[in-house]
């Protein structure tokens, strides 16, 4: 009898072993998918961020050079433009990353927002 015990103890300890090891292969399927999800969103957000900071040079760029062709002041515009750009690429890209709030979101001492209050009282 001893023998048909140690093969009944085998046969549920296999069991176990492979319900355990079908939980734990899921479990890790899981966990592949979300690395990459979030693996392709880090993508797009780096996709997203570098075009708005290339987008708003190249616009200061271009708004100069044409300033600079239309005045003949060249090289000035096209150099204050080209800086201005690039303020407002940085200024974008804190933006979208979330490091500064949007302008709609800031919020005054009164509990008002900028921009958003009117006033009535002959101020």
């Amino acid at each position: 009898m001893a023998p048909d015990r140690a093969d009944d103890d085998l046969d549920a300890r296999r069991k176990r072993l492979g319900s355990d090891l079908a939980g734990r292969r899921a479990s890790a399927g899981r966990a592949e998918e979300k690395t990459r999800a979030s693996t392709g969103t880090g993508y797009a957000q780096a996709v997203k961020l570098s075009s708005e900071f290339i987008a708003a040079v190249a616009v200061g760029f271009a708004l100069g050079y044409g300033l600079d062709e239309w005045a003949g002041t060249k090289p000035w515009g096209m150099i204050v433009f080209l800086l201005l750009g690039f303020c407002a690429g940085v200024l974008n890209v804190m933006r979208s990353a979330g490091v500064i709030a949007q302008p709609q979101e800031r919020v005054t001492r009164g509990g008002k927002t900028n921009g958003s209050e009117r006033r009535t009282d002959g101020e």
